[in-house]
């Protein structure tokens, strides 16, 4: 039997950075195992939709597994990706990139690479994330909070785009009452795009990079695929 194809689903973006780096973490975990057939999918934004790549597959016989290129577990993975597979009988469903502790060990690069300083008890951190109204979603992103703040000296706290609590603006300024000096926002996204973008008008003094291009992040995947084929 063939080895199944990796449809790495990610969220879909406008922003042409932000797909092509999508593209290229595929890409990178095809680069660290040669063989593997990877293909695209998306559950919002931009084509082709993760039910149209499934299907096409479970047409043609070819057994699948998709991964969400989500850093959480909300909505997307439980009912877009979760009602993909279930239709077909050769494909199954890898849990999302996060929480993972190389994720937390990208992110804190990051915030170093802007300037923040880990040992610094004065600075607060606010992950950002996406935002989700699953509280499963909102559970993940606060169990990759608690393990950024093992090696952070400053609080870390959460902070969302939409649809969960609070937005990113009031958990900067709540991190500036509890007597924070510097509050660094920490972009818990994988790629730029609309969610990015409104991290700059948030009233930190700095906001990190996404975490790709990162090879950890190729890692992470190919685990996730091996997971769920075991």
């Amino acid at each position: 039997m063939n080895e199944p194809v990796l449809v790495a689903c990610a969220h879909g973006t406008r922003n042409p950075t932000g797909r092509r780096l999508i593209a290229e973490l595929a890409l990178a975990a095809r680069a660290r195992r040669p063989g593997l057939v990877t293909t695209a999918a998306f559950v919002d934004v931009q084509p082709p939709t993760v039910v149209d790549v499934v299907a096409g597959l479970s047409a043609e016989g070819r057994p699948a597994v998709v991964v969400p290129l989500l850093l959480s577990g909300g909505y997307h993975v439980h009912v877009d990706i979760a009602g993909a597979v279930a239709d077909a009988q050769s494909a199954v469903a890898a849990r999302p990139l996060g929480p993972d502790p190389r994720l937390v060990e990208v992110l804190r690069d990051r915030l170093v690479q802007a300037g923040a300083d880990p040992r610094d008890p004065l600075t607060a951190v606010v992950l950002a994330a996406a935002g989700s109204s699953d509280p499963r979603s909102v559970a993940d992103v606060e169990d990759t909070a608690d393990l950024l703040q093992r090696s952070w000296a400053g609080p870390v706290t959460t902070g969302y785009g939409s649809a969960a609590r609070p937005p990113v603006p009031d958990a900067v300024s709540a991190a500036r009452r509890g007597g924070a000096e510097r509050v660094v926002v920490a972009s818990y996204l994988l790629a730029p795009g609309h969610f990015h973008d409104k991290l700059a008008g948030a009233g930190a003094d700095l906001v990190t990079a996404p975490l790709l291009p990162d090879e950890r992040i190729a890692a992470v995947l190919l685990d996730r695929y091996d997971a769920a084929l075991e």
